[in-house]
């Protein structure tokens, strides 16, 4: 029987809790360790944790669970990583956003980074203050009119990772959710700083603001989705389909973004690798979000997601 990983309200307290079916159940009481009480005490013990997981999915399927459960109607589900310790974030890769961004800008489009013989670029988001869950209501920052939207596939990292090479990146991942990398467009470049320095741009304010990264609605295990590069991935704002693709177009694939961060930094459990977007974000067309929008997010093999926007 699948499950899947996820945080929820319990009382005061966020717990993790494994969705069997259409029931959440604690995720500490079907294990009978403490310390999987939150989702990065599992994905600390991840090795032992999905097997313990696996083996409590399979008893309550059978009717021999023992631990009583909450239906997914009646829990209020969080972000399922409270909080990532650090969030990598892939710029530029997807060939279909490059294309419509170089053509936005007046371009043909040119040779991808791979194809030139480049590497996987990354930034980093902030997490306590990025990462927000399930339903919850983004407040569009004072400074900006011009808030996009980015669907994308998170990898959730469930081993300490350092120098690994790409045929092995996979075997370090936990699972994978969804997230909405956005970003403040018109905040992006310092105009008084030249194009040549680097200090042009402005990653933090473009990035980082203020429930920056919704995220979930919950972690599917990896061994339930083995090639991340077969799924397909949506995103709709107020039921309009703007993005629409699959992530066959990334030009890294999600192995080769975890084995060139691992080569630089060491990756950690409860780290998310957001592996880029897709084409149909709003700067081409000059379309943003605004007060009042919901946000909606979809990727094969995970579920749904969804977020409203709030002035």
């Amino acid at each position: 029987m699948p499950y899947k990983l996820l945080s929820y309200q319990a009382g005061q307290a966020a717990r993790a809790g494994v969705l069997v079916g259409d029931t959440v159940y604690d995720a500490a009481k079907v294990t009978g360790l403490s310390a999987h009480s939150s989702v990065l005490g599992v994905l600390d013990d991840w090795s032992r944790a999905k097997r313990l997981l696996a083996h409590a999915a399979k008893r309550i399927e059978s009717g021999k669970g023992g631990v009583k459960g909450v239906p997914r109607k009646r829990a209020r589900l969080l972000a399922p990583v409270l909080y990532p310790g650090n969030i990598y974030c892939a710029g530029a890769n997807y060939t279909d956003h490059m294309a419509e961004m170089a053509r936005a800008q007046g371009q043909a489009p040119g040779p991808t980074m791979k194809e030139l013989g480049e590497k996987p670029w990354h930034f980093v988001k902030t997490s306590r203050s990025s990462v927000v869950g399930p339903g919850a209501r983004v407040k569009i920052p004072v400074y900006s009119q011009m808030v996009d939207w980015e669907v994308e596939l998170a990898a959730v990292i469930g081993r300490a990772a350092r120098d690994v090479p790409v045929d092995k990146a996979l075997d370090y991942v936990a699972g994978y959710t969804i997230a909405n990398d956005l970003s403040a467009r018109d905040v992006m470049r310092r105009d008084k700083n030249p194009a040549t320095s680097p200090f042009h741009y402005d990653w933090l304010s473009q990035k980082c603001f203020d429930g920056a990264c919704p995220l979930g609605p919950w972690i599917v295990p990896a061994s339930d989705i083995p090639y991340p590069q077969n799924l397909a991935l949506k995103l709709w704002v107020n039921d309009k389909l703007m993005q629409d693709s699959h992530t066959g177009k990334m030009i890294f694939s999600t192995a080769e973004q975890i084995a060139m961060l691992s080569s630089r930094v060491t990756l950690h459990p409860g780290d998310l690798v957001l592996t880029g977007t897709p084409a149909g974000v709003g700067m081409p067309r000059r379309m943003f979000l605004k007060a009042g929008d919901t946000v909606k997010l979809w990727i094969e093999g995970i579920g749904e997601l969804s977020h409203t926007m709030a002035g």
